[in-house]
């Protein structure tokens, strides 16, 4: 069931909007995940801390969870042998049937082929959106010709690096097009620090689509497909303490919350869009990076901890050159 919200107040989305040095954001990883800073925020006394993420162990009390998406990105970003289109491939329909993004678009008409490596697609639909369904020829050897499909501001192509670095150590659940990048700070030995448990939402493009309206209300959240296996929905009813690793887990423990009462064993797709006024039912705190002005992720966590607080630490985060974005540093939302 999808419950509609109606405020008494209009949200607009200039309300999210701050300015950011662009030497800030980060393009490159840090050599060591752990390393990248951390901005504790205190939601009851609005005090900000300037720690290390290393130092994650010492905010968590007796009976903490830490709920991580274990998502795994998939090389998705495919260009023709000749160089001259691209294709994103948002949702494989079957191994050779893709619901893609394309450009340019006069080159994907209906009908039209392109060559990717041995295999050739043809345009079998072009949607309402503007994306096409592509029907290949033979699996596309997605290891030697797919990319990793880098946000925009990070300004440059994947590099062999990112297939390591542009995915967290503990993802298995192959299907998202983006990291769940709160999780990217951990390290093996770290994880093994904190009490934990996982649960599947496989990022889409969406996550970099900006919000095109001024009343946020009208604005039409992306869809994902999330999983909440039995034994994370059991170790979140025995939590004293429910702590999001990221956006992302925050979505799918939220979505399942609102549509069942309480976190249950669940699977499906969510539009869930979150943003003040919001009535959190799963979530205690927060650990995520810094999000990008006006977006639908700045929303949410002005939502969890209210948009002056969260305009602050970003302020606050630009003063001490915190590093933003995807392989940027992060923020502990208490």
């Amino acid at each position: 069931m999808h419950v509609t919200r109606c405020l008494s107040f209009t949200v607009l989305t200039s309300d999210f909007d701050y300015h950011l040095p662009p030497e800030l954001i980060a393009s490159q990883p840090l050599q060591d995940r752990a390393a990248s800073r951390m901005l504790v925020v205190h939601r009851q006394t609005g005090q900000f801390d300037h720690r290390h993420f290393s130092d994650l162990p010492e905010y968590l009390l007796p009976g903490d969870l830490m709920v991580l998406n274990n998502t795994r990105v998939v090389p998705a970003r495919f260009f023709s042998n000749d160089g001259s289109r691209e294709i994103l491939r948002v949702e494989p329909l079957s191994a050779t049937r893709w619901r893609c993004m394309v450009k340019p678009g006069k080159k994907f008409r209906l009908g039209h082929t392109v060559s990717v490596g041995e295999a050739t697609g043809t345009v079998v639909e072009v949607l309402e959106n503007g994306d096409r369904v592509i029907e290949w020829d033979q699996v596309v050897d997605e290891d030697h010709h797919g990319h990793l499909a880098l946000p925009h501001y990070m300004g440059r192509d994947d590099q062999p690096q990112d297939r390591e670095r542009y995915q967290t150590v503990f993802a298995q659940a192959a299907g998202a097009i983006a990291a769940p990048t709160a999780g990217l700070h951990f390290t093996p030995e770290l994880l093994q620090k904190v009490p934990h448990a996982f649960v599947t939402l496989h990022v889409g493009v969406g996550t970099f689509q900006p919000v095109k309206v001024e009343n946020i209300q009208e604005h039409t959240m992306h869809s994902e497909r999330y999983e909440v296996l039995p034994e994370t929905a059991n170790r979140i009813a025995a939590a004293q303490r429910v702590i999001a690793v990221g956006t992302t887990a925050m979505r799918t423990l939220e979505t399942v919350a609102r549509d069942h009462g309480q976190v249950v064993p669940a699977s499906g797709s969510t539009d869930i869009f979150i943003y003040p006024g919001f009535e959190f039912r799963a979530v205690d705190a927060l650990l995520t990076n810094f999000h990008l002005p006006k977006s639908t992720l700045i929303m949410l966590i002005s939502a969890f901890a209210g948009r002056e607080l969260v305009l602050r630490a970003y302020e606050e985060a630009i003063r001490e050159r915190y590093r933003f974005f995807s392989y940027g540093d992060c923020m502990l939302i208490l």
